[in-house]
């Protein structure tokens, strides 16, 4: 297994970013990963820098594959994520779209939060179950550099919760060797992410990277042990949920065969979806795998 461990940080995931780390198709990689505040909040006290560092999400890498060009795939299997410095920081920035019926007068608190025992905890009193994610990875598109904060085409900061351990991640390669970026780890997030930040930690990422080749793709998508999923981002957030089980109906037909129009009816029954940050609109569209398979067999 190779390592890379917490070096250059990045804030724009970019073909001109030069790799940290080339593997080839196949190989481990444990990343070293740093929070979503840069490392600048770790107790009681400290406040985010931002006129030295006024950006967010952080990136590790990028690791370059080898073999992989444009209108390949990567097929990336997040096998671990550990908490590297066993805590998380969470905070409430903004009221965002809530302020209307919220108000605006924020009471703008730092936690700092213990990560042990298979539980974040919140308060003393409170603890959250342990639910690492990442929350940005992408691959470097073949135009333009966009930043760590929105999502898209190429993945970025998708903050979908099933970006996690055991599932595959599949993006879409756009330049030579991908340059596969990675960070902005939650060890734990609810759907919507509300206030914008999640419970932001430093980790240690272990991925299995596969390269498919000649698997163009649109948008990202994940597999589960029990799920298939698509990706989509954008505002109103209905177009995304369209989208996102437009692409899902599109690749049931692609992989098994089933009629558009049948997966359509299906998903209308049995299809769920899973929002990252709201404001944004990045929905997944995800449905069973055996309703699926079941529904294809019938011929």
């Amino acid at each position: 297994m190779k390592e890379l461990k917490l070096g250059t940080l990045y804030y724009e995931i970019s073909r001109h970013n030069p790799p940290a780390l080339t593997i080839q198709p196949g190989e481990t990689v444990s990343v070293e990963t740093e929070d979503a505040f840069s490392g600048h909040i770790r107790k009681d006290g400290d406040v985010q820098d931002t006129e030295r560092m006024p950006y967010a999400n952080p990136q590790s890498g990028p690791i370059y594959v080898e073999g992989a060009e444009g209108g390949d795939a990567l097929a990336i299997h997040i096998e671990r994520i550990e908490a590297r410095l066993g805590l998380a920081v969470t905070m409430v920035t903004g009221a965002g779209r809530l302020g209307e019926y919220l108000g605006m007068d924020i009471a703008k608190e730092t936690r700092i939060c213990p990560v042990k025992d298979e539980k974040v905890w919140w308060s003393p009193q409170l603890g959250i179950p342990y639910a690492p994610m990442i929350g940005t990875i992408g691959t470097a598109p073949a135009m333009g550099a966009p930043t760590t904060m929105p999502p898209g085409p190429h993945g970025g900061n998708m903050d979908i919760k099933e970006v996690t351990e055991g599932n595959t991640l599949y993006l879409p390669v756009y330049v030579p060797g991908a340059l596969l970026h990675l960070g902005d780890v939650h060890a734990a997030q609810g759907d919507g992410e509300l206030c914008g930040v999640a419970m932001e930690m430093a980790a240690t990422v272990t991925i299995k990277v596969d390269l498919v080749k000649d698997k163009a793709m649109d948008r990202p998508r994940i597999r589960s042990p029990q799920e298939m999923m698509a990706v989509a981002t954008g505002s109103p957030m209905e177009l995304s949920v369209a989208r996102a089980y437009a692409d899902l109906i599109l690749w049931m037909e692609e992989e098994y065969g089933l009629p558009r129009w049948q997966g359509y009816n299906l998903c209308t029954q049995v299809g769920t979806t899973s929002v990252g940050y709201y404001g944004v609109g990045t929905v997944a569209a995800k449905i069973r795998s055996e309703y699926v398979e079941a529904a294809a067999a019938q011929g």
